[in-house]
């Protein structure tokens, strides 16, 4: 068991989430009961996930997409009242750590999606720059772009979109979990030989095909399942709490 507030300025530590300037609040979004004994994560705070945790009766409910994003409506009415309504009324917590869950170099999103598909990272991505939250590196061997994508699928559940503009084996590569598509060209830049992210727009098919690198949107849900599920194994782990990861199906 541990104190709300401990368990959220513990995490804010652990995660610097003072050093992001994000598009939503990082930390507690909603706050339930003051003691917490069983945590709940999952990747977005949609109704069907806080429903699932009303049901498996949890004190806080951990996610990587929670509330209050920049350029919402403001009023809590429809969604946003009944999702904001199941939680006080069940005295859950909302905990949420955007950016800087997808950037810490062990529990993060990207260091997870690393050790996932066996990839070796060398430095963050884009390189250079202080807010960072991606990777960059390279595969133990090079390997065909095709056995690639069935590693990503394999790994992931489900078949990553694949953009081939050449049959060069890749090597190296930087990736960049969610809807990173737009660094398309840093990677380019960088002189990687595939980039690979969760999005996917029109355009990075004319950007891949001219940039002339392989490019994979393996799932914005897909490639961000496994920060949340780090964060709460480890601080289950150091409070000895119950932790139990819901994954809500999401194709996207």
């Amino acid at each position: 068991m541990v104190q709300l507030t401990e368990l959220v300025n513990y995490t804010n530590s652990l995660l610097e989430a003072g050093r992001f300037r994000d598009y939503c609040p990082n930390g507690l979004q909603v706050e339930g009961r003051a003691e917490i004994r069983k945590l709940v994560c999952g990747v977005t705070a949609c109704q069907a996930l806080l429903d699932a945790a009303v049901e498996a009766k949890a004190d806080a409910l951990l996610v990587h997409h929670g509330y209050f994003w920049k350029g919402e409506a403001e009023p809590i009415t429809g969604i946003k009242m009944r999702r904001i309504k199941t939680l006080l009324d069940a005295g859950i917590s909302l905990l949420a750590w955007h950016l800087p869950l997808d950037a810490h170099p062990e529990l993060g999103n990207n260091a997870r999606l690393a050790e996932k598909l066996g990839l070796i990272t060398e430095t963050c991505f884009p390189p250079q720059d202080e807010a960072a939250v991606g990777l960059q590196g390279r595969l133990a061997e090079p390997q065909a772009a095709t056995l690639f994508a069935d590693r990503i699928a394999s790994v992931l559940g489900r078949q990553p979109l694949h953009i081939a503009p050449n049959e060069r084996a890749i090597e190296t590569l930087a990736w960049c979990s969610g809807g990173a598509q737009g660094y398309l060209e840093v990677a380019a830049d960088a002189g990687v030989d595939a980039y690979l992210t969760g999005e996917v727009s029109e355009q990075t098919f004319h950007i891949a095909q001219e940039r002339d690198i392989h490019f994979f949107a393996a799932g914005h849900h897909a490639t961000e399942r496994y920060g949340v599920q780090a964060l709460a194994a480890h601080l289950a782990q150091k409070f000895a709490l119950e932790s139990e990861f819901i994954d809500i199906l999401n194709p996207v």
